[in-house]
């Protein structure tokens, strides 16, 4: 895409449209825009073309998200949390800003990678719902389809995990539900707080299915 990359924010309306656009978004607060740190994050954005990023230079922009100059703060939308990576005082790159984002990009749907694990136990969300299945499967597309429709009705309440069954990585996950890769697909539920689960394994996934699983659960 030809689109200037980071988009200038110049006001507040600005931001927050841009912030309520997108499932994450990131915005780099600077003083200058050719600062040093600034020309980072440039290239973190590059490096991240799925994102959008803003960059604010903007003292009421800055003042309105509580920030000080030379922070990057990403939002999303899926538990309407933010993360700050302050970048005064540290020795921050474009690769600790890559992995920061990487590390903070929950999605209404979030693939649970080495990566992404980290932000999944720092959500702000109690309820995690985890669908552990083959990605190479032919119905994993239009199973993906309905999980993410699924996501959409307990945006805010509970977090969607995809959990790939054929990466060595998750056979942990995969036996701390108890199953076997012959039970799989599944669904398993946990509440963060008191490790409470259930498991339901599935063949065909519908809308129905996962959210009788998941408000029997939460009751």
């Amino acid at each position: 895409s030809t689109t200037e990359k980071p988009i200038l924010l110049n006001s507040i309306a600005d931001a927050e449209a841009f912030v309520s656009g997108a499932e994450v978004a990131v915005i780099g607060f600077f003083q200058e825009p050719e600062s040093a740190e600034a020309s980072q994050f440039r290239l973190a954005a590059g490096r991240i073309p799925e994102v959008p990023f803003g960059l604010s230079t903007s003292p009421a922009v800055l003042s309105h998200y509580g920030v000080s100059a030379n922070t990057v703060t990403l939002f999303r939308r899926v538990d309407n949390d933010r993360r700050d990576l302050d970048m005064n005082n540290r020795d921050v790159d474009t690769e600790k800003m890559t992995r920061f984002i990487r590390m903070n990009e929950l999605r209404l749907v979030t693939e649970y990678n080495p990566v992404t694990a980290i932000g999944v136990m720092q959500s702000s969300l109690q309820f995690n719902l985890l669908l552990i299945t083959d990605k190479m499967s032919p119905k994993h597309p239009e199973r993906m389809r309905k999980f993410r429709a699924s996501a959409e009705l307990f945006k805010g309440k509970i977090l969607f995990i995809l959990l790939d069954s054929n990466l060595k990585s998750n056979e942990r996950v995969v036996s701390y539900f108890q199953l076997k890769k012959s039970q799989l697909p599944a669904l398993a539920v946990f509440h963060t707080p008191d490790d409470e689960r259930d498991v339901m394994t599935v063949d065909e996934i519908s809308i129905e299915r996962v959210q009788d699983f998941c408000n029997r659960f939460i009751q």
